[in-house]
């Protein structure tokens, strides 16, 4: 079911990769489909955190890095960082087991 806020549409469930590789801007929803590594999770906020995103699929910021896809090119997300799913054009997100040496 869609409805109207102020004007705007606000969509049911919208699946932020497949707009962004159609080259749509992502619409208002009351929840947004993203894809960590091969996972597909939903998410009722637009705006979400790096170590939240890493919660959805039972992994730390202390033992995993973030990264997110935005239009080809990949950056990090750091896990206090704040990823606007709307406004980014994020594809998708990628976690990257953190080397045991580092740090």
């Amino acid at each position: 079911m869609e409805e109207k806020e102020s004007g705007e549409e606000i969509l049911e469930e919208v699946d932020i990769e497949e707009y962004v590789k159609s080259g749509k801007p992502v619409p208002r929803a009351r929840r947004y489909r993203i894809r960590i590594d091969r996972e597909l999770k939903v998410v009722e906020q637009a705006v979400v955190t790096g170590s939240f995103i890493l919660g959805l699929v039972g992994k730390s910021p202390e033992q995993y890095l973030l990264s997110q896809r935005v239009k080809g090119q990949v950056t990090e997300v750091g896990a206090d960082e704040e990823v606007d799913l709307r406004a980014r054009g994020v594809e998708r997100f990628m976690t990257l087991r953190r080397d045991p040496q580092e740090g």
